[in-house]
């Protein structure tokens, strides 16, 4: 007997692999375009750096042409978790990275190079195991755990490396008659690639971010399908990527140590390798040093946190563009209206080293992109992230909704307009105060270098009986707060003031802070003529009064 028999007697309803070559053939698009994915696995919520890889790919795939795809990776099924795959799914239309390709969520594949989840691609992984077994590349192993226990303990002691390689290969050389009657009597086994490598023989790799590496050529002969049949990750990749002919596989770093295995996978089954662009983690500072962003100690990991705070999802685009590309913030501020999707995107620019998380950054990026929507926009921003996060607030801005627009029009469509929201979950404390049952919540008048009862009513009075009229325009409003600093005492100018600062009391500012406290409480806020204009004359006559 030979290698085709062992391999018809473990695989016998396997199909020739040239039947999957056909069906997925290469794809026709124009040089030059990318083919990359994003291949995340079911086990829990998805992390920022998915996030990242994913927009990168994205953003890429567009540029050339070419095709995003998104493949389920579940091959570890002990650790998927409920729902897991539509989180996924989810999070990348949230932000605005649908996939050209990926599962479907309707009981159908979006795509012609499917099925996108691994656990439904079983045949396929079968028939190429198969056909390295026919090669002599591959082979059962019927070591059993205290087996291969043992054979870490005698490599430990004899301060060697641990794994399954050269002489300790147990299984490696078994004739095939006694591996086949193995079979045939119901003993379980596994699948292993027999490695080719030799240690001693460095490969050279250039990867796409990092340049060129060199590695020592592996020789571990790693197990390619378990005991339950279904592949492992550095197997499966392998068939995976050949066959949705993907070209650029762009992941995370942590990956780097496994590229002379997977070239040398790619190697043994025949198929031409695609490009590997290995990503430098997200990372967080803690106490001076730098450690990746957890998933158990930081909440910002989760990408349904910046959901869940009203963090929008073009802010988060732009922040995580901006760690990708360190071109891509000069080029904002030079192109404010412009889509994102029209500054080019170069991955040979991405840092070598792992970016560090900036939430005052993100929040400034954020601040930035909200200054850029209309009032309409905000309002409705706000409401559909109310609705599911802050049902006061929502119910607040559905009371009046044409009063609630002109709340959030303070300060937008202008030159300069307001960046003193940076996400949604900062809106109801920053306009609360113009809701006359939530204003007389407020406790505190946050007065500023007047703080005086008498001098603080004196003003209020005189402004509100001589010098308060709702329908003066902007300049009109500003002159007249001018005249009465004036008449009490005060510096029509700040200048004035700083030149003079023994002639008078203070300054138009702040005669304009006690103004502006006593109708908001709050020494902070937009245009106060505008505030004025829209909380109407009644209500500030009445809070003023």
């Amino acid at each position: 007997m030979d290698s085709k028999d062992l391999a018809n007697i473990i695989f016998p309803d396997a199909k020739d692999i040239s039947y999957y070559e056909e069906k997925y053939p290469e794809r026709n698009l124009k040089e030059g375009a990318v083919v990359t994915r994003f291949a995340p696995s079911p086990t829990g919520f998805v992390h920022i750096g998915g996030l990242y890889q994913s927009l990168v790919a994205k953003k890429l795939a567009e540029q050339t042409e070419g095709v995003f795809f998104v493949r389920i990776e579940d091959t570890d099924q002990k650790r998927e978790v409920d729902n897991g795959v539509k989180e996924i799914i989810d999070a990348l239309d949230d932000y605005g990275l649908s996939p050209d390709e990926t599962v479907g969520t309707n009981g159908s594949d979006k795509g012609n190079y499917g099925p996108y989840i691994q656990s439904q691609r079983k045949e396929i992984y079968e028939a190429y195991a198969k056909y390295l077994i026919e090669k002599g590349m591959a082979y059962p192993c019927f070591c059993t755990p205290e087996e291969l226990e043992q054979i870490r303990e005698n490599q430990t002691k004899a301060k060697e490396r641990t794994g399954y390689y050269g002489k300790w290969t147990k299984c490696r050389n078994m004739p095939i008659d006694m591996a086949i009657e193995k079979i045939k009597n119901g003993v379980s086994y596994i699948i292993r690639l027999k490695s080719p490598g030799n240690p001693d023989r460095k490969i050279k790799h250039k990867d796409v971010i990092k340049g060129n590496i060199e590695f020592p050529e592996n020789d571990q002969d790693v197990i390619i399908i378990k005991s339950d049949g279904l592949p492992t990750y550095h197997f499966a990749h392998a068939v995976d990527d050949h066959l949705m002919r993907t070209n650029l596989v762009i992941r995370s770093d942590e990956w780097v140590a496994s590229v002379p295995l997977h070239l040398q996978l790619f190697y043994c089954l025949g198929f031409k390798a695609p490009k590997y662009a290995h990503i430098a983690p997200i990372m967080k500072e803690e106490n001076g040093n730098k450690r990746k962003l957890s998933k158990r100690k930081d909440p910002e990991a989760a990408v349904s946190y910046y959901k869940e705070e009203g963090i929008p999802k073009e802010a988060v685009e732009e922040y995580l563009m901006n760690i990708a590309n360190s071109n891509f913030e000069g080029w904002r501020k030079g192109n404010k209206d412009k889509d994102i999707k029209e500054f080019k995107f170069e991955i040979n620019k991405m840092g070598v080293s792992g970016a560090l998380f900036d939430m005052t950054k993100l929040l400034d990026v954020s601040k930035g992109v909200i200054s850029r929507y209309s009032g309409e926009e905000v309002l409705n921003y706000v409401l559909n992230w109310s609705e599911q996060y802050d049902k006061e607030l929502y119910e607040l801005l559905n009371r009046d909704k044409e009063y609630s627009l002109k709340i959030f029009n303070i300060e937008r469509g202008n030159e300069k307009p307001r960046k003193d929201i940076a996400k949604w979950s900062d809106v109801k404390n920053s306009i609360i105060y113009m809701f006359d049952d939530e204003f007389e919540k407020i406790k505190e008048y946050e007065y500023q270098k007047i703080t005086d009862p008498n001098e603080i009513k004196t003003i209020t009075k005189e402004y509100v009986e001589n010098y308060f009229d709702i329908n003066d325009d902007k300049e009109t409003w500003f002159n007249k707060m001018k005249d009465l600093a004036e008449k009490l005492g005060y510096a029509r100018e700040v200048k004035e003031y700083k030149a003079n600062p023994d002639n008078y009391k203070g300054h138009v500012g702040d005669i304009s802070t006690v103004i502006r406290v006593t109708l908001t409480k709050r020494a902070n806020t937009p245009d106060l003529y505008e505030i004025i204009k829209v909380l109407g004359e009644e209500c500030v006559k009445s809070r003023l009064k």
